[in-house]
């Protein structure tokens, strides 16, 4: 059986300033920018996943989707 290696969260590097408003491409929930979250494992200090972290417009819960998902919005 295969384990998976040990991970360790940290902010990354942000695809826009924070508080763009951006859409999920796959659910089209739009949000503000907050900021991304990495997953590397400990050993080797490779990228495993990369989560951004977004605001609803007005308030409300926040909630994550994996960053490749996520576009700026045309206004």
């Amino acid at each position: 059986m295969h384990e998976k290696p040990p991970t360790m969260l940290s902010h990354g590097k942000l695809p826009y300033p924070a508080g763009t408003l951006v859409e999920d491409t796959i659910s089209e929930r739009t949000g503000h920018l907050v900021g991304v979250i990495e997953e590397r494992t400990k050993d080797g200090n490779r990228v495993v996943s990369r989560q951004a972290f977004m605001r609803p417009q007005g308030g409300g819960l926040e909630w994550n989707v994996p960053l490749e998902r996520i576009k700026p919005v045309e206004e």
